[in-house]
């Protein structure tokens, strides 16, 4: 079997499922699916916290189905835009997870992982998987992936 660390992108798959399907993902599909005959060495889950009661209960969902859930503060700027990304936390992570796994499996459709992928493979010689929306996960982030699994019906609730 092999060892599978998996990195989830919360913020990205709640809002791509969303725009897409109006539905949303079910993490503890995706969880078997993506650990089926394989050792988990880790798995994150990132997300921003608003300090939402339902949100906090998503959260514990996410850490009983076996997700170490990272999270960040929400914050709101004067000028009205708001700052929660995670892109160089995940990328920290996946950098050092890759020395202890098999196979790095991002769940994301942000094109500014392409890079990430491509030199976890040339460096550590993992294979990449990548889960994403088909019309909103980047291209780019698609063809540095050894895999890409489109999420669809299957992996909705």
């Amino acid at each position: 079997m092999k060892k599978v660390s998996l990195f989830v992108d919360v913020q990205n798959i709640y809002y791509t499922t969303r725009h897409v399907y109006n539905r949303n993902f079910d993490y503890n599909r995706f969880w078997q699916q993506a650990t089926q005959d394989r050792i988990v060495v880790s798995a994150y889950a990132y997300a921003i916290d608003r300090g939402d009661q339902k949100q906090q209960q998503f959260q514990n969902i996410l850490r009983g189905i076996g997700f170490q859930v990272k999270l960040k503060p929400y914050i709101q700027r004067r000028d009205g835009s708001s700052k929660g990304d995670w892109d160089v936390g995940i990328t920290l992570d996946v950098m050092e997870a890759a020395a202890h796994t098999e196979v790095i499996l991002l769940a994301s459709g942000d094109g500014d992982f392409d890079l990430l992928l491509q030199r976890v493979q040339q460096r550590y010689a993992v294979e990449t998987e990548v889960y994403g929306v088909p019309v909103l996960t980047s291209n780019a982030l698609i063809n540095s992936a050894t895999r890409y699994i489109p999420i669809k019906e299957d992996l909705l609730l």
